[in-house]
């Protein structure tokens, strides 16, 4: 039974909510809540705000002055701010944002006396693990995104560690999709909805998604947790197959049976093609042989300890992925 965002309970902090990176995708929609809630916000980011301009202020998590402007009057530190996409280059880049980042961050906490963070890690610290994958399980991050923000995770539970007063509540989101967002889930929308998508291998695989009505929402739910190390992945299940992903995709849009087939190893083959291509142009595709392993692999995350905590998600997985079509369809197709 989905529930309006607007009844979602808040704890209210004594001060500001200082929310870097959030002028983003999570990051608007996070505010908003906040902001519909009465709780005072300071966006911090490098890209201004549309959709709360009167709340943003210019912010380079990497770098310390801006960092500690910021939060100076702010009771809960919320980072969101990341490198993550899988094209980015030079590779120092996500150490610089997702690692000196958090070292700027917590450097402005301890300036500033705030007690509690809020940082979004990833489910990209496990790997590619047999699933499904707890958060007990081992870390195996296998790209530069992982492995920093593995790194940013230990820099705040050092911090944390500091003082037995602290909060710190990391939240490992699966794949966010949602309204406005441009990433894989959009493009699988897209090309569903374009009648261009081929389906790759038979698509027994599972996938875990989040929708990011939820996410938001249980950031606001984690302002309430009190002192010591919080870690939870956050999945919105059931988990579907990526075969029951695409025909529920197709029913929204109003298109009977599945696209035709394409077999992986062909698949994977044009994947590492495209990949030479984008090394020798410098352009980035929608395709690349990574991309292709990730929509043929299970990733399944296990999130018992978001139950556990009492959360309960406004929106149902099939609800997040009907408002987000509906959204994002105009005049018979999606927006570029």
């Amino acid at each position: 039974m989905m529930r309006n965002a607007s009844d979602i309970p808040v704890k209210r902090p004594s001060g500001p909510v200082a929310i870097l990176g959030g002028a983003g995708f999570v990051g608007s929609r996070l505010a908003g809540l906040l902001a519909e809630a009465g709780v005072p916000v300071k966006i911090g980011d490098l890209q201004a705000s549309q959709a709360f301009p009167q709340l943003w202020t210019s912010c380079d998590v990497r770098e310390a002055e801006q960092v500690t402007a910021l939060v100076r009057d702010a009771d809960v530190i919320i980072n969101l701010a990341a490198e993550h996409r899988d094209d980015v280059r030079p590779l120092s880049r996500y150490h610089e944002t997702n690692v000196h980042g958090a070292e700027q961050v917590c450097a402005a906490a301890r300036a500033a006396g705030v007690q509690k963070i809020i940082f979004t890690s990833s489910v990209a610290v496990y790997g590619f693990q047999p699933p499904p994958v707890s958060e007990d399980a081992s870390f195996q991050p296998f790209n530069a995104y992982g492995k920093t923000k593995l790194e940013a995770e230990q820099v705040y539970r050092a911090w944390a560690e500091e003082d037995p007063a602290r909060t710190l509540v990391i939240v490992r989101p699966t794949v966010v999709f949602g309204e406005g967002n441009r990433g894989n889930v959009y493009n699988l929308l897209r090309q569903i909805a374009s009648g261009k998508f081929l389906m790759v291998g038979p698509g027994q695989n599972r996938k875990s998604m989040a929708y990011v009505g939820n996410v938001a929402a249980f950031l606001v739910h984690a302002l309430g947790m009190g002192p010591g190390i919080h870690t939870f992945n956050y999945v919105d299940g059931p988990d579907m197959t990526t075969r029951e992903l695409v025909a529920h995709i197709r029913r929204c849009l109003g298109k009977p049976g599945m696209p035709p087939q394409l077999p992986l190893p062909v698949a994977l083959v044009g994947g590492y093609l495209l990949d030479v291509v984008a090394r020798a142009t410098g352009r980035t595709f929608p395709i690349s042989a990574i991309r292709v392993r990730k929509f043929t692999e299970s990733t399944q995350f296990r999130a018992d300890r978001v139950a556990q905590s009492g959360f309960k998600p406004p929106f149902t997985l099939s609800e997040g992925l009907a408002r987000t079509i509906e959204h994002e369809l105009q005049a018979g197709g999606f927006t570029s």
